[in-house]
C-alpha cells in the first residue's frame, strides 16, 4: 500500500488542529450531557 503526502501551509495545519481539539471537547461534553439526562440529573430552569 502506497503512502500519499499532502502539503498544506502551516497556518492551515494549525487551524485544523485547533478545530479538531474543539470538536473532541464538544463530543465529550455532549456524551456527558446525554449521560446526565439519562440519569435524571438535569433540571429545567
Amino acid at each position: 500500500m502506497a503512502t500519499e503526502c499532502v502539503r498544506i501551509p502551516v497556518e492551515e495545519y494549525t487551524q485544523l488542529k485547533k478545530k479538531a481539539a474543539i470538536a473532541d471537547d464538544l463530543l465529550l461534553q455532549l456524551d456527558s450531557s446525554i449521560k446526565d439526562l439519562k440519569a435524571g440529573r438535569i433540571k429545567r430552569v
